[in-house]
């Protein structure tokens, strides 16, 4: 499955229906209009896997402020769960990430015991909890995965930039 820039309209709308069918933004009540906001929030990228024209699944990250790596959306879509996509999403997320800062964030439901799994066997560690962040009785916790220190941190350079000197 190939990975790419979600940037059309009707497949940013298709995205915002599957994740408004689906736990835990269902759970969340986050009807499609919620959802739909979160592609159009300036400094997000959207990357999303295909099966064909169907969009098996998709991550956005925020590359800006404080959390400057935060991983806002990570969905796979039903009929493509538990073969490794929600994993291969993350890896790919996770290198543009690493690229430019030294950790990536992640916020997971308390609730969602499944994604909390996942998410441990990737690596992330707690960083924080958001107490009735979302909806009253139900904690957000934050996850962290790192590099090191950000001040210790060198971004990589862009494939094919020089710094000038030959």
């Amino acid at each position: 499955m190939k990975i790419t820039r979600l940037r059309l309209g009707r497949d940013k709308n298709a995205a915002a229906a599957l994740m408004a069918a689906s736990d835990p933004w269902r759970k969340l009540g986050l009807r499609k209009e919620h959802c739909a906001k979160t592609f159009s929030v300036p400094f997000r990228e959207t990357w999303a896997a295909r099966e064909g024209k169907a969009i098996a699944g998709f991550v956005v990250i925020t590359m800006y402020g404080t959390f400057r790596g935060y991983i806002q959306v990570l969905f796979v879509a039903p009929g493509f769960r538990s073969a490794g996509l929600g994993e291969a999403l993350m890896r790919f997320a996770e290198a543009k990430i690493f690229a430019r800062t030294p950790n990536v964030f992640l916020c997971v439901s308390s609730f969602n015991k499944g994604a909390s799994r996942f998410y441990r066997r990737l690596g992330y560690r707690k960083a924080g909890l958001l107490k009735d962040f979302l909806i009253k009785g139900s904690d957000e916790m934050l996850l962290r995965k790192t590099k090191g220190p950000l001040r210790d941190f060198t971004a990589a350079r862009p494939k094919g930039k020089t710094n000038g000197k030959r």
